[in-house]
């Protein structure tokens, strides 16, 4: 996937998220931005069909009110840059900053295992299933009381 696809695909995300329209977001952006963006700009955007500034994608961020890094995230593979593919594990790792001192060793690895969890538990299934677990639990608790009639 191209990077410029995933950018935009969290734009829509967060956008749709925060329930602002298009034009709202071209509004909002435009706060940032010597004009604002037109909804046709919005949605090319959202299409991976145009390339960001650093100006531009500042606005956005501030307009979504979230991070640039956050714009960046993908659940996908392998990501598209104009010279090269880059694996999912290293795309993810331009996106962490862990400061000047702070060694990444292990570092990455624990930012992909909490990806996977949250994707994992953020799946209705899942969470159907959980709640079908906590009442199974109730009920053995309950037939294994000797106290409760």
């Amino acid at each position: 996937m191209r990077v410029e696809a995933v950018i935009g695909q969290q734009i829509a995300h967060l956008r749709e998220a925060r329930q602002m329209s298009l034009t709202q977001l071209g509004r909002a952006m435009g706060r940032y931005l010597d004009k604002p963006w037109s909804r046709q700009a919005v949605h090319q955007a959202e299409r991976g069909r145009r390339a960001f500034t650093a100006a531009e994608l500042a606005a956005v961020a501030l307009a979504l009110d979230t991070s640039i890094p956050a714009l960046f995230l993908a659940d996908t593979g392998p990501i598209e840059l104009p010279g090269t593919t880059v694996t999912a594990e290293d795309y993810r790792a331009i996106l962490l900053y862990a400061g000047d001192e702070v060694p990444l060793d292990g570092l990455e690895e624990l930012i992909v295992a909490l990806h996977d969890i949250a994707e994992v538990l953020s799946r209705p299934t899942l969470a159907r299933l959980a709640k079908i677990g906590r009442i199974a639990e109730q009920v053995a608790s309950a037939e294994s009381d000797p106290w409760i009639p």
